[in-house]
């Protein structure tokens, strides 16, 4: 497959993301490819670990290829985008329970579907041009393929702001908020590879010291105006605070669809704590089951991707979101439910 490059070098089984014109978006045939070479190694005794690396300097992967959801959900074709999310998390979920270590080098941006396959794995490695995100709430989706347990579990209410703003985590955000383990200078990821393929040996890995977070500079303020879990409390808070940030903030909060905020942030109080990854991808996928036909995902696309407007027309007001319709996309989904 030219969008991915799988084999078998020295002690390591490779997996290399090549669709660097794309910014090494995931389709649906690369989840699959992922999920079959994982299977194939789980009991190699020639593969000691798995490397996941990607072509171009701009990106590790920007993130799910979204244009055969976009095509098919707006012909009214909802079972696509639910057996690609279905899928997409069965493969994330291998990533995370995986037996054996698995490193990856996540360059640029690293978002949404591309952090469900970089960000699960034992040793997540960040360089100087790294850029992780959960943007899924500005176009009508949630933080999914698992983001939801890393936001929920995040140092105070880090997490929530990263998965309602979308915002951007450098190096050292990364590292606080749990998407990756170590910063390592990305001059000297290519002599880190070859020394894993030669060896076998995940010790050789030597972290460095990581750039101060971008986030982390407003993490007070943050801790303050984020310990809520419903959307209307969020905007009282953000409102009755002056500060610039905050009301930079609310500016993006209204920007998103206020349905995907409002069941994030119940997602997430309900994910505190929790490390089973399975527990959070079924909560996940009872939104992305119903985002196309019930929530605003395909509004979300063609504002963001298709017309580029940046005028979506949401389903909700962000201050009349009613609970109902949270509870809705909250609802367990009988025989439809996730299953791995």
């Amino acid at each position: 497959m030219s969008d991915i490059h799988v084999r078998k070098e020295g002690r390591a089984g490779r997996i290399t993301l090549t669709r660097p014109k794309a910014l090494n978006a995931v389709t649906y045939d690369m989840c699959l490819a992922i999920e079959v070479a994982l299977d194939a190694w789980r009991d190699d005794d020639d593969v000691t670990l798995v490397i996941l690396d990607a072509e171009g300097d701009k990106a590790f992967s920007a993130g799910g290829d979204i244009a055969d959801l976009y095509a098919t959900g707006k012909a009214g074709d909802f079972g696509f985008g639910q057996t690609f999310w279905r899928d997409e998390y069965r493969m994330n979920a291998k990533i995370h329970e995986y037996a054996k270590p698995i490193v990856s080098f996540l360059q640029g941006f690293t978002m949404g579907g591309g952090m469900g396959v970089g960000c699960h794995g034992s040793h997540r490695i960040v360089g100087e041009s790294s850029q992780i995100a959960m943007p899924e709430v500005g176009i009508g989706l949630v933080p999914d393929v698992g983001g939801s347990m890393i936001l929920a579990n995040a140092p105070g209410h880090l997490g929530a702001y990263a998965g309602t703003t979308g915002a951007r985590m450098n190096a050292g955000d990364a590292i606080e908020i749990g998407f990756a383990d170590m910063f390592i200078s990305q001059a000297n990821w290519p002599e880190m590879i070859a020394k894993l393929v030669e060896t076998g040996n995940i010790k050789i890995l030597r972290a460095e010291p990581a750039p101060n977070g971008v986030i982390h500079a407003d993490k007070a303020e943050i801790d303050q105006l984020f310990d809520v879990t419903t959307l209307p409390d969020l905007l009282s808070n953000l409102r009755r605070s002056d500060s610039e940030f905050s009301q930079k903030t609310l500016k993006t909060i209204l920007r998103n669809s206020p349905l995907s905020v409002g069941f994030t942030l119940e997602m997430l109080a309900r994910l505190k704590g929790v490390t089973d990854i399975r527990t959070a991808l079924d909560l996940e996928y009872r939104f992305t089951f119903r985002a196309m036909e019930h929530g605003d995902f395909i509004e979300g696309i063609r504002a963001a991707i298709i017309d580029k407007d940046r005028s979506p027309n949401w389903k909700h007001d962000a201050d009349s979101l009613p609970q109902q319709a949270i509870d809705t996309m909250l609802a367990p989904l009988g025989d439809n439910a996730l299953t791995f």
